[in-house]
């Protein structure tokens, strides 16, 4: 009886250590063909990018390169531009205020009456100011130029910044 029961034991000891051994070769069979599909995706991203530049506060430009549909503020915060966006995308302040080239701002859907209604409280707004977590890149932006402007108003807190997630 003991002997039956250890030989049982060890057979479903050998049984599990089969399973878990099929597992881990399943999960790295997936996780290899999962790595070849990303990076199959990353390899030629940099061809796919847009390219175009960020004017800073003290005037300096700044090239990033984004994939098209990323919003403004993404890609702000993906390349460390000082675009703050306090409320996180939920179209909450004006924080995240640009000032796009007339060619662009003529060219993309017009601003919704919700944002319309948050520019009006944004530091010195132009006819051609937008909210970045509102404007979505597209092959238009190729080689233009955003500009920040020189200050923001954060009516939740003052002087505090919010680093990106």
């Amino acid at each position: 009886m003991i002997v039956s029961r250890l030989f049982n034991k060890l057979s479903c000891q050998n049984y599990f250590k089969q399973v878990r051994n099929f597992n881990l070769r399943q999960t790295n069979f997936q996780s290899k063909q999962l790595t070849t599909s990303i990076y199959s995706n990353f390899a030629t991203s940099d061809d796919k990018k847009i390219s175009f530049f960020f004017v800073n506060k003290d005037g300096k430009q700044v090239e990033v390169k984004a994939k098209e549909g990323e919003n403004i503020l993404e890609i702000a915060h993906e390349n460390e531009i000082d675009l703050e966006g306090a409320c996180e995308m939920s179209l909450a302040c004006s924080t995240c205020h640009v000032i796009l080239e007339d060619n662009i701002y003529n060219n993309i859907d017009p601003p919704t009456m919700e944002e319309e209604d948050l520019l009006d409280l944004a530091y010195g707004l132009t006819d051609t100011s937008r909210l970045g977590c509102q404007v979505k890149v597209s092959k238009q932006f190729q080689g233009t130029k955003i500009t920040l402007p020189k200050a923001t108003r954060n009516f939740y807190v003052d002087g505090h910044k919010p680093k990106p997630h």
